[in-house]
């Protein structure tokens, strides 16, 4: 549960992996390949990401992911992309992907089984209708 009270400035891989819904092994790679995603790092060495590195990284994977961009392609859509100023708000962790997925799956799964109901039966009255017109 939340404290309503404190912001969280800083989150770590594992929440950001959460947040974006991207691996962690992807956060490191684009870290090495998008000079402008350099998350601060504690004092133990582990990464910490601010609400504009997170901001960041969505915006990339909506490059890469949705528009379809490469790589490179991105690297020079970055080179004019200007960050928002950071608004202070909380970002929420997305809560196990994985069961949405499923229902989603399930949903499906049920409509296309469905429709194929549909096509056999018209396929058979298709059938029936050239059967029956040969006969006349």
């Amino acid at each position: 549960m939340k404290s309503l009270g404190i912001k969280k400035l800083y989150y770590s891989i594992s929440e950001v992996s959460k947040i974006t819904d991207l691996e962690q092994y992807v956060l490191r790679y684009w870290e090495s390949e998008f000079d402008e995603l350099k998350p601060a790092k504690n004092r133990a060495g582990n990464r910490i990401y601010t609400n504009r590195d997170i901001k960041l990284i969505l915006y990339i994977k909506n490059l890469l992911r949705d528009e379809r961009y490469t790589i490179e392609g991105a690297k020079q859509v970055l080179k004019t992309y200007t960050p928002e100023p950071d608004t202070g708000e909380q970002l929420e962790l997305i809560d196990n992907p994985k069961s949405k997925t499923k229902i989603q799956d399930e949903q499906l799964r049920s409509d296309f089984m469905e429709v194929k109901r549909f096509l056999e039966d018209l396929l058979q009255k298709l059938n029936y209708e050239g059967v029956e017109g040969k006969r006349s």
